[in-house]
């Protein structure tokens, strides 16, 4: 048997390569939060806009800007762009609501502090299935949901409209993390098959 994995998901990852200085830890744990379904996000939920981020922002944008060219190949000139960005926190005891995010193409979730055997991120295969057949082991054709992993550092990009979410936090280390939605800027779409869009 052989077996091709057409029209796959793409979950990429991207390593920081270094350890966040005192400054942009300061600014990210002394952040004003609200509340939020199971957890808790900052107030300023356009965060990257913070000069203290601007490392971080520079690496998601050039991250988003690779993932965005080798999955989605352009042929015209456009490119997307970071729309909202802000922080989330998850105590001990406390989860992140299933979900996914409307109005963007493309989300991000940087870790900021996580723990490599413990952290993890679940993806849902999102759509209705009329027959469901109870599977004996688990693999990414049958399951509908899949788990990975998260660790400090780490930056994880994935379409905007896969839904995820976060299970109830065990440990004492509070997990926090930096997402952001993105859009797209320039010529979408073809003039001739009448689905040309300016942005």
């Amino acid at each position: 048997m052989i077996t091709h994995g057409l029209f796959p998901t793409p979950v990429s990852y991207f390593e920081f390569g270094s350890d966040l200085t005192q400054e942009e830890l300061d600014f990210i744990n002394t952040q004003e939060v609200v509340g939020n379904e199971g957890n808790t996000t900052s107030k300023d939920n356009y965060i990257f806009r913070n000069p203290q981020l601007e490392r971080i922002k520079n690496f998601c944008e050039v991250s988003m800007a690779e993932y965005f060219t080798e999955i989605y190949a352009p042929e015209n000139e456009v490119a997307p762009y970071i729309t909202q960005s802000w922080c989330n926190y998850t105590s001990k005891g406390q989860w992140h609501h299933k979900h996914a995010h409307s109005n963007s193409i493309i989300s991000g979730v940087f870790y900021v502090q996580a723990q490599q055997d413990v952290d993890k991120i679940y993806f849902y295969c999102n759509g209705y299935k009329q027959i469901k057949v109870p599977s004996e082991t688990y693999n990414p054709y049958n399951s509908e949901s899949w788990w990975m992993g998260a660790a400090t550092g780490q930056l994880i990009i994935f379409p905007s409209s896969l839904t995820h979410m976060v299970q109830t936090v065990q440990t004492d280390e509070t997990r926090i993390s930096i997402s952001f939605n993105t859009f797209l800027k320039g010529n979408i779409g073809s003039e001739k098959s009448l689905t040309g869009l300016h942005l």
